[in-house]
């Protein structure tokens, strides 16, 4: 019996699912199990997966319920005592699940460990470094004001953990993971890698893309949460919801300007300056570049605006 089952759910991931399982075969530690989970695919994903020999790969084909569904679908077929989720378009470095698995067994009362994530392009070529934050132990007021994993493709989690708290929300399919890494920071400590082994892709087809989709599951993740902590916590949820807009706002500024692009990150930086009003003073240069950026999305035409942010980011 495989001591780790990998769970990838994937949905017309012809592009990248390839290199994605390659990421898998390449780790240091191999006690295994790949659990691939296709959700419906229109394109050529099952023809490559069926192309791929490896007894530890186990391929299972459903209609399309989405992400979250697909993840519990995969944890219904899991043997191993950890298990560990990956995107379809995202890449682990060849020793992710050594050093996650050696940090659980070095911290019994951790259920979860979690490694730093840098972003890569459609090329997988890198951008730039995630938040690479390191918090230990009971990190549940801290997961509270953001999720700091990230991204789903981080956690290795220890299955009676899981069991304990219960599978994803399909509710949220876009941010079910960071609710359950609440579910599960609400009962267990946490464990840091301090190591970047998540390269998380950064594609226009990506489930972060879409801004007013992310801000409605995001809210419904705090509200949802919210509910349940202690009145002595109560006060995290306006940083909370300051953080999801500032991430909004930043979100909304990434790749080519349009004015529609330029209007939703002005209405997320109101609000993000309304749950936060320090922010002007705190971080004042970089709230300065980011209303410029605004302005001159919605006030220039598309092209007029990309050749002037390009001239700006220049100099």
């Amino acid at each position: 019996m495989p001591l780790i089952s990998v769970i990838i759910p994937v949905y017309n991931g012809e592009k990248t699912i390839q290199e994605t399982i390659e990421s898998v075969l390449q780790q240091t530690f191999t006690d295994w199990e790949l659990i691939i989970i296709d959700d419906g695919s229109q394109d050529s994903t099952l023809e490559i997966l069926e192309s791929i020999c490896n007894d530890r790969i186990k391929v299972f084909s459903y209609p399309n319920t989405g992400l979250a569904a697909s993840r519990n679908r995969g944890i219904s077929h899991a043997v191993g005592e950890f298990l560990s989720f990956l995107d379809a378009d995202d890449l682990w470095t060849p020793d992710k699940l050594a050093k996650q698995l050696a940090a659980l067994q070095a911290n019994s009362n951790a259920a979860v460990a979690y490694s730093w994530t840098d972003y890569i392009d459609e090329e997988s070529k890198f951008l730039y470094v995630g938040s690479h934050i390191t918090a230990n132990g009971n990190v549940y007021e801290k997961l509270l004001i953001n999720n700091f994993l990230e991204n789903g493709s981080n956690p290795l989690i220890r299955r009676k953990a899981l069991r304990e708290v219960g599978e994803f929300d399909t509710s949220i399919n876009r941010v079910a993971d960071w609710d359950l890494y609440l579910r599960l920071a609400a009962r267990y400590d946490f464990v840091t890698v301090p190591f970047p082994q998540v390269l998380y892709r950064v594609s226009s087809n990506s489930l972060s893309s879409n801004i007013a989709s992310m801000e409605e599951q995001c809210l419904q993740v705090i509200e949802k949460n919210f509910r349940q902590v202690p009145t002595s916590l109560q006060y995290l949820k306006k940083h909370s919801l300051a953080y999801l807009y500032e991430y909004l706002t930043m979100r909304s500024l990434e790749g080519r300007q349009t004015r529609e692009k330029s209007l939703v990150a002005g209405r997320c930086l109101v609000y993000t300056i309304g749950y936060n009003p320090s922010i002007l003073k705190r971080r004042s240069h970089l709230m300065s570049v980011v209303l410029l950026k605004i302005l001159v999305g919605v006030l220039l035409p598309t092209k007029q605006a990309q050749w002037l942010l390009g001239l700006l980011k220049r100099n």
